[in-house]
């Protein structure tokens, strides 16, 4: 019922715009009739919108695939690099934070491990909105940082990796089976703010998947139940992911393509010095207003990148 309720506000705007275009069509014959240059101009500003409205839609219609509506779980991790690479991995949380912030998603970080001296190791964050993890998949893989560092006396020139990992939230009625035997569920004190209860009591949860070693904890909820909710829809997220990873692994391998391995190829290179560039390797886009990528502004990286990816799925 949902998928259908989705399918029908799809169909509703392309319907819209269709009737908008009939009406404005008969406004502009009518305007050259009386040669009336007030509605002409209103007639081309009205179309001008209708080309945007248009576009968007066309954009839209890429994010075909099946979990590509749902809501999203993003994590981030630190590479190696101690604190520096620690810093880029928060600075790339508060960007997608933001980002998050300008399309009008809901972002709740579940999880967040801070780094020794400054910065992040790790942190998870749920991104509630539609077509959250169709848009988002375009940003998994390795960021890369350049900049003078903050942290070195000497102010010599850094370069900092971090893992960004994005998975689709999976609903109850999708298969993911978990063994209960197969799970090691340890509960702790939360390190982080949450008043009282949360931090006197035992509230934070950690869940570890024996089999394949995945580990994922919750500690931002106020009860141990809430903590635990939360991050069994983490790990289902996560094997889910796994196995749609497997999945293309092998169909890549079949067709002999490459095949870009976790921290081995980075997707995106931020140079912060000794010029300002951001540059998306996979589709070749970029601008030199890093301050603005950093704050949120990623559609245009995501645009192209989706843009450069059509087709792919249905071959």
């Amino acid at each position: 019922m949902r998928r259908l309720t989705l399918l029908r506000q799809e169909l509703a705007s392309w319907d819209a715009l269709a009737s908008q275009s009939r009406d404005l069509r008969v406004l502009l014959e009518l305007a050259e009739s009386e040669g009336d240059e007030e509605m002409a101009a209103e007639v081309a500003r009205d179309a001008e919108r209708i080309a945007r409205e248009l576009e968007s839609l066309e954009f839209q219609a890429m994010l075909g695939g099946e979990y590509d509506q749902s809501n999203a779980i993003l994590a981030v991790h630190a590479g190696a690099g101690g604190t520096e690479s620690q810093d880029w991995a928060e600075m790339l949380l508060r960007m997608y934070l933001r980002w998050a912030e300008r399309r009008g998603y809901e972002a709740e970080v579940l999880d967040k491990t801070e780094g020794e001296e400054a910065g992040i190791k790790s942190a998870t964050v749920e991104i509630r909105g539609p077509f959250a993890y169709g848009y988002l998949r375009a940003e998994r893989g390795v960021h890369r940082l350049v900049r003078l560092s903050p942290f070195d006396a000497a102010h010599r020139r850094h370069t900092s990796f971090a893992l960004v990992e994005v998975m689709p939230e999976i609903e109850n009625e999708v298969e993911v089976e978990i063994d209960p035997d197969d799970l090691r569920v340890d509960v702790f004190r939360s390190s982080g703010a949450g008043g009282q209860n949360v931090q006197k009591n035992s509230t934070a949860v950690r869940i570890t998947h024996i089999p394949t070693g995945i580990v994922v904890t919750c500690q931002n909820e106020r009860s141990q139940l809430q903590n635990r909710t939360m991050a069994m829809k983490v790990l289902r997220a996560r094997l889910f992911e796994l196995e749609r990873q497997k999945r293309e692994e092998e169909q890549a391998r079949l067709k002999g393509q490459h095949v870009s391995a976790g921290w081995g190829n980075q997707i995106r290179s931020y140079v912060l010095h000794p010029y300002n560039m951001v540059k998306d390797h996979r589709t070749d886009y970029e601008t030199s207003n890093t301050t603005a990528v950093l704050d949120g502004d990623l559609d245009a990286f995501i645009e192209a990148y989706l843009r450069s990816t059509v087709g792919e799925e249905v071959e």
